[in-house]
């Protein structure tokens, strides 16, 4: 009995112990897969299906080389490329020009007012490209446009003094649009570049516009070209100005290509899925290019072991002048585009402004957008797609940076990388991905909510990495080290350390999702179905219904509700310590 309860007790010890899922391993392996499914799995179908002919009832698709053939034999598609260029490159130039002036006014001059026009400045930011286009649009449209019917009347002539519906009037308007942008990326490149060389110059005489032009531009010239290419791959890939200024009058590009080969019937979408391969294959070329230029841009800095604060420069009787021209800016980008729109929310049907039109001043339009069938739907629909995406985005990219900072797990570069890949997808061909991803595997989501809150989630990811990156590698792992010394499992560790640790970059983060998510259109526009619009595609229906006193309307309710927003976060984000970026 001895033997065999020895016998029986060496049998259970060679018995392979029991697998315990650790927490830690769980929720990294769930992040790793869910993030390289919604970076690789909808690029995948969009590559397949560019290669397949259209399914009908008759005739399964099949795969072929006629997309391609259709795409870039026909010479309509040199013309397409060149429209695409000629716009993103126009657009980069003025919105990089006016953004690095007045960048350059507000860090380097004592202009006056300076943190009220900085405020300004920022502003657009928060107003949806749509309602920036429809505003230029009431301003100048050669039949409605303001500008042209105050211009007519005083020099009594049917001239038409501008011309939005033109290549010019796209680049007018997607320029100034994007120009905050460049005001910010500068503003950066500004505060950082030590001025020591700029001072010398001056005191051995040299005027101020030869130290800008000869020392400020020279060393800040990596942050120009590496804005510069930001600001073409977002233009490229923009759809609101392209859809609204270009295709009433034909001029193509790629973006609205791609919606009109969707919305043709029978959908192209083989064609659609070849011309997005090209944007794509553009908006790579253009983040390769502005990786590299970072790269370099050790060749350009000024070394110095001091702490310093730029010298502002004294511009005399000129200040008056630059300060006009913030004047100017804020004319052009925030104040008139929004009268505009106050104004026609005022009117029972859009008129110009007017001694006579004063008497029909209204908030008919304002009751009318509340009793909406779609508004109350929207805005609900808009407010769980931008809470629920900007905290998953943001706790995926917590786990994803931890992974990358903390680990030394062969390979996490993949990992980084991974989760940077929408980066590159314009929002246009990201929800053309999905949209074929998903109608081709099913799984129950496409024309629900669902399919627009994966795309949202996937939009973003590269958004929510670049927060929490630069949080994450300000943290010391002392801390880290410690709780795990004491006992902590991985999972109380991150939650009870990490993360609150990381709170002011989430939150920041949090809040700009938020704001960029209830801007969205160009993925929305193609995955949304009724019952799932949100705010972007209302005014883009009331815009097509011709409804525009009901637009302006909304947007002007939208713009308040954003600002109010960003004004309370602003409060959150100075309780937890986020400075301005």
């Amino acid at each position: 009995m001895q033997v065999i309860g020895q016998m029986s007790d060496a049998q259970e010890s060679k018995k392979p112990p029991e697998l315990k899922a650790d927490p830690q391993w769980v929720i990294m392996s769930g992040v790793v897969a869910i993030v390289a499914w919604l970076a690789l799995v909808p690029l995948v179908f969009l590559i397949w299906q560019s290669f397949m002919t259209p399914q009908t009832a008759r005739n399964p698709a099949v795969f072929t080389l006629g997309n391609y053939l259709e795409a870039y034999t026909s010479p309509e598609t040199l013309v397409l490329f060149f429209n695409s260029v000629q716009f993103a490159a126009g657009t980069a130039v003025l919105a990089l020009v006016v953004g690095t002036t007045l960048a350059w006014m507000t860090e380097r001059t004592n202009t006056p007012l300076k943190p009220l026009f900085y405020a300004l400045s920022i502003i657009p930011l928060i107003i949806p490209g749509i309602l920036f286009v429809v505003s230029w649009i009431m301003l100048a449209s050669p039949k409605i446009g303001i500008i042209n019917l105050v211009l007519q009347s005083l020099f009594n002539t049917d001239h038409v003094f501008v011309n939005i519906y033109s290549m010019g009037g796209m680049i007018w308007v997607d320029g100034l649009h994007y120009a905050p942008i460049a005001f910010l990326l500068m503003t950066a490149a500004f505060r950082s570049m030590d001025p020591s060389l700029e001072e010398s110059a001056m005191m051995s005489g040299a005027s101020m516009f030869r130290v800008a032009k000869d020392i400020t531009l020279k060393l800040a010239w990596p942050a120009v070209a590496a804005s510069f290419l930001i600001l073409f791959v977002r233009s490229i890939e923009s759809f609101e100005v392209p859809a609204l200024l270009g295709l009433p009058v034909g001029i193509q590009v790629f973006t609205s290509s791609i919606y009109d080969a969707i919305h043709t019937y029978p959908s192209n979408i083989g064609l659609a899925s070849a011309y997005a391969i090209t944007l794509l294959i553009i908006t790579m070329g253009g983040i390769y290019l502005q990786s590299r230029i970072t790269r370099q841009g050790g060749k350009y800095s000024t070394v110095t072991g001091k702490g310093f604060r730029p010298r502002t420069i004294d511009l005399g009787r000129w200040k008056y002048l630059t300060a006009g021209l913030f004047v100017l800016y804020a004319l052009f980008v925030v104040i008139l585009p929004f009268l505009v729109l106050l104004w026609s929310s005022l009117q029972k049907f859009y008129s110009v402004p007017s001694m006579a039109a004063l008497k029909n001043l209204s908030f008919a339009a304002y009751k009318t957008v509340i009793d909406y069938p779609s508004v109350g739907t929207a805005v609900w629909n808009s407010f769980i797609l931008s809470i629920g995406s900007a905290t998953v985005v943001m706790f995926l990219t917590a786990v994803i940076c931890w992974i990358v900072t903390r680990t030394k797990i062969p390979g996490r570069w993949v990992l980084d990388n991974l989760a940077s890949v929408p980066l590159v997808l314009p929002g246009l061909v990201m929800g053309l991905s999905i949209m074929i991803c998903y109608l081709t595997i099913g799984g129950g989501i496409y024309g629900t909510i669902w399919i627009m809150f994966v795309a949202y989630i996937t939009r973003f990811l590269p958004y929510g990495m670049r927060y929490n990156t630069t949080s994450m590698v300000q943290l010391h792992k002392e801390l880290e080290e410690s709780a795990a010394m004491s006992g902590a499992s991985w999972f109380t560790t991150f939650y009870r350390i990490v993360l609150p640790l990381l709170k002011p970059g989430l939150v920041a983060g949090w809040i700009y999702i938020v704001i960029v998510s209830v801007r969205e259109l160009s993925s929305s526009i193609l995955l949304y179905s009724p019952g799932t619009e949100v705010v972007s595609i209302v005014i883009w229906e009331l815009w097509q219904n011709g409804q525009y006193v009901e637009l302006s309307a909304f947007g002007v309710m939208l713009i308040a509700a954003l600002f109010v927003f960003v004004m309370l976060a602003q409060l959150v984000g100075k309780r937890f310590g986020i400075k301005e970026s």
